[in-house]
Order: structure tokens, then sequence, then C-alpha cells
């Protein structure tokens, strides 16, 4: 079983975050880096993943105990992100899950990866 959420990244999304890299605010800046533009904050796509997990799957009173990433692609300001989230893993007398954690961009490439564990 998988569950999913899914949201268009506008730049009011951007500027909640407390980090002011201008690799993120500053378009000048951005377009000499790598990136060749200004990208989104990769907590935001694990902000959806986390809204997965409260919400969807496992739900209401899950808690968050542990999470690894891979920061795979850049998400930019009007990409619409799918945050995934599939049970890999169930102790059922711990009350545990493992999660397959994903975000994928609406060109279908993954742009985190990962895995979560939570407490039922």
């Amino acid at each position: 079983m998988c569950k999913h959420i899914e949201k268009t990244i506008t730049e009011l999304n951007v500027k909640i975050s407390l980090d002011t890299n201008p690799l993120h605010l500053d378009e000048d800046y951005a377009k000499n880096t790598i990136f060749k533009g200004k990208i989104v904050h990769w907590i935001i796509g694990v902000g959806l993943i986390s809204g997965v997990i409260g919400t969807r799957l496992p739900g209401k009173g899950a808690i968050y105990l542990s999470q690894n990433l891979k920061f795979l692609a850049p998400v930019r300001i009007g990409d619409t992100i799918r945050a995934e989230v599939q049970v890999i893993d169930l102790d059922k007398e711990k009350r545990k899950v493992g999660l397959k954690t994903i975000c994928i961009n609406q060109e279908g490439v993954i742009v985190i990866d990962g895995e979560a564990k939570v407490k039922l």
C-alpha cells in the first residue's frame, strides 16, 4: 500500500524557512551555481513526507522517530512534488513501522529518496 500527497511549490513556501542562503532567494547568485537557478529548500519536500505520515500512512497518532534521506535532484518554485510513503517493515510487537519515502516531481524524477521509522 502506498499513500501520497501532492503540492505545487510557491515562493511563499520558500520564504517560510529562515535559511537565507542566496541559492534559495537570489536568482542572480543562483544562476552561477551548478543548479543554474534558485532551488527550493530540501526541507520543504521532507515536510510533505511528514504530511503523509501524519495524515495518511500510518496516519493520526503516528510518531515520527527517524528519517534518512538522499537529495537526488533540485526542486524549483512551480514544481509539483508528490510525496509517497509505503510500508516496508512492520514490528507488531514494538508497534513500529519502517517506511519507504520518496518525493517525485511533475516530470517523474525522484528528487528525494529515503526511509523513515515511525511508532504507532
